[in-house]
């Protein structure tokens, strides 16, 4: 499949500059060849785009200037441009629809007629599936959930029963969504259980990585907000909420009753602790330890620099010592004070 850039261009936008020509494909700026193009993402990959051999570049408006003579698509936002040229290229593979005969479809459910239902896939009762949805192999969707339309649920997506999902969602293989809280309450000698009674709501434009769980609610639901993306191996914990358009990098763990604002980015293996707030437009890095709520929005950080262990053994060997040296610190300042004092008394 090839594109013009002119055409290219009438779909997405941008402007055509220097010769009109076809392109095949997406390629890295280092390697693209004639008849592939790449985009120039800032000023600093400057020398790898006056080099490249791309037939043609998606660049900034700053950067068009350098390039006289070159087939160019000038955009504000380069990477932007690329992302929806990607789909252009490769768009999402659109459902076959029918339902398999080797899935297992209970009593009492409305699927779209568009929508696909592959093998292996287990639909409970009273299920709501909506137009245009993909369920790939090994698919589980318990009883009483509602899907959207353009749902793709991924091979061996698990959905508990009474889940909500929304419009053009994503989940991808291996996710739980609706499993149990772990919500336990100590009686004498051991744990009690407690229901776990809430739901798991993923609203519009949501994506949920591979191998991500999600619990549900206690008492009230938890809840992904429109357009928030999660990452692979995140743990969302119950009651948690999740803002809109948030993302979520890997391996991210969230104890129960977080609230995250919107427009947040929270980095990889980042941990938070329950019933806190984090406030909009937060941005966290990875590796940090969340301890307390974020009321102002900025970004955060604490995790620990990397060093060798040698320096990290004669390092920890003080760090275990801080409260004694914080203790004779505050000594060490009392008696100079004291000594202070008794210089500026007037001597008889």
């Amino acid at each position: 499949m090839s594109y013009t850039l002119a055409y290219i261009v009438e779909q997405l936008g941008g402007e055509l500059r220097g010769p009109d020509l076809a392109v095949e494909r997406l390629a890295p700026l280092e390697s693209a060849v004639a008849g592939e193009v790449a985009f120039v993402a800032s000023a600093k990959f400057r020398r790898q785009m006056l080099a490249s051999a791309a037939g043609a570049l998606i660049v900034t408006e700053a950067l068009a200037a350098e390039l006289d003579g070159r087939s160019l698509i000038v955009t504000a936002d380069p990477y932007l441009y690329f992302a929806r040229l990607a789909t252009l290229f490769h768009p999402p593979k659109a459902p076959r629809a029918g339902i398999h005969p080797r899935a297992v479809v209970g009593e009492g459910c409305r699927i779209g007629q568009s929508s696909e239902i592959a093998a292996n896939v287990t639909i409970g009762d009273d299920v709501v599936i909506g137009e245009r949805c993909r369920l790939m192999p090994g698919v589980v969707v318990g009883d009483g959930c509602v899907l959207g339309d353009d749902v793709t649920l991924y091979p061996n997506v698990t959905v508990y029963h009474g889940c909500v999902i929304g419009n053009r969602v994503g989940v991808h293989s291996g996710s739980v969504i609706g499993g149990d809280g772990f919500g336990l309450a100590w009686d004498k000698d051991h744990w009690f259980k407690i229901p776990q009674t809430g739901r798991v709501v993923l609203e519009d434009d949501v994506e949920i990585g591979a191998n991500t769980t999600v619990d549900r609610g206690a008492l009230v639901d938890t809840v992904i907000r429109k357009g928030a993306k999660i990452d692979n191996l995140v743990q969302i914990a119950h009651n948690v909420e999740i803002g809109e358009h948030t993302a979520v990098a890997g391996c991210v763990g969230i104890a129960g009753s977080t609230k995250i604002g919107a427009r947040c980015t929270v980095g990889g293996a980042a941990m938070f602790v329950g019933h806190i707030d984090v406030a909009d437009r937060t941005h966290i890095g990875g590796g940090t330890l969340v301890s307390k709520s974020i009321k102002e929005a900025g970004t955060y950080a604490s995790s620990y620099p990397l060093q060798s262990m040698k320096d990290w053994l004669a390092n920890a060997v003080h760090v275990r010592h801080l409260d004694d040296f914080a203790k004779r610190i505050k000594q060490l300042e009392r008696e100079l004070e004291t000594l202070k004092n008794s210089k500026e008394e007037p001597h008889e």
